[in-house]
C-alpha cells in the first residue's frame, strides 16, 4: 500500500524525535561527513540490493532535494500561496545519472546548499515562518512545514545510510 501525502508528512517528522529542526539542520552536514569518512567511491555506487538506492544515489538525492528545498522556500516568501510542484525522485535518479555522480561533489553540492539556506532561514520574521504554498501533492505546506519535513527527510536518509554500511561490515 502506498504511503499518503499525510502518513509521509508525519513519518518525516517522526524523526526528529521533538529536536529542533534547525539545529538538526546545522548539524546534518557534519553527521554526514562522519558518515561517509570510510566510504570508498566503488563501495558508495554499489547498490544494497536491486532497485535500492546506493550511498552516492542517496547523497546525490539529498543534495538535489536540498536545491528544491530552497527554491521551495524562496518562492513562498517571494510570492505566498505560490504553487509547489513535487518531482518524482525514482525518475530523478535516473534522469540525471545519480549513479555517476561523484560522492563527495554531491556532499559538498549539498553542504553548500544547506549552509545557504540555513542563513536564510536564520533572518526570516515569524510572520514568515507561518507563509505557505500549495503542493501538488500534498496541499499547503508553510515554510515551517519544510523546513521540518527536509530535517525529518535528512534523517531518514542518513538511517537509510547507516543500515547499508551494517550490511556491508557483516
Amino acid at each position: 500500500m502506498q504511503e499518503t501525502a499525510d502518513q509521509y508528512r508525519q513519518r518525516m517528522f517522526s524523526y526528529l524525535n521533538g529536536g529542533d529542526p534547525l539545529k538538526l539542520q546545522a548539524a546534518a552536514p557534519a553527521k554526514l561527513a562522519r558518515l561517509l569518512k570510510a566510504v570508498s567511491p566503488a563501495g558508495a555506487r554499489k547498490r544494497p540490493a536491486p532497485g535500492k538506492w546506493s550511498v552516492a544515489e542517496i547523497v546525490a538525492h539529498i543534495a538535489d532535494t536540498e536545491l528544491v528545498g530552497g527554491y521551495r522556500i524562496r518562492a513562498i516568501l517571494g510570492a505566498p500561496g505560490s504553487q509547489i510542484i513535487g518531482f518524482d525522485q525514482d525518475g530523478w535518479v535516473t534522469a540525471l545519472h545519480y549513479e555517476k555522480r561523484n560522492l563527495r561533489k554531491s556532499f559538498e553540492q549539498y553542504r553548500a546548499l544547506r549552509e545557504a539556506n540555513l542563513a536564510l532561514l536564520r533572518t526570516l520574521t515569524p510572520e514568515q515562518w507561518k507563509q505557505h504554498g500549495i503542493h501538488n501533492e500534498r496541499g499547503a505546506e508553510t515554510v515551517e512545514t519544510i523546513v521540518r519535513m527536509f530535517a525529518g527527510h535528512d534523517l531518514n536518509h542518513f538511517q537509510q545510510i547507516e543500515r547499508i554500511l551494517a550490511a556491508k561490515k557483516k
